[in-house]
């Protein structure tokens, strides 16, 4: 059974940092992309970055580059988004995804239960 629990949300004032987890089982993921999307209120989910685990090619949204880091550690089986320079725009439900066998660095066909960032202005 695939599992990815996110952690590390929070509340934030602009400018400030938070750095979030997603520990990862259930699948060789050795393979595939993992990913961060986000959701806001009232808005659809979008892209923030991802990561081949075999390549460790990183691809990140227009909105955050400079700003967030997506990076891994293969030991505890944990990718993680450190985020930098933080608006009250990057508000927004996240969310951790894994990738499929075939797929690109915006295919994904499991997620987690996401965590909550807010950034105060």
């Amino acid at each position: 059974q695939v599992k990815l629990v996110e952690s590390g949300g929070g509340s934030v004032q602009a400018g400030g940092s938070l750095r979030l987890s997603c520990a990862t089982s259930g699948r060789d993921f050795s393979t595939y992309h993992m990913g961060w999307f986000r959701q806001a209120p009232g808005k659809e989910r979008e892209f923030v970055a991802a990561l081949s685990w075999s390549t460790s090619r990183t691809y990140y949204a227009d909105s955050v580059k400079g700003r967030f880091t997506i990076s891994r550690d293969n030991a505890k089986n944990t990718v993680y988004l450190q985020m930098n320079s933080l608006k009250p725009d990057d508000t927004a439900v996240y969310y951790c995804a894994s990738g499929y066998p075939g797929g690109g660095p915006y295919d994904y066909d499991y997620w987690g239960q996401g965590t909550q960032v807010t950034v105060s202005s």
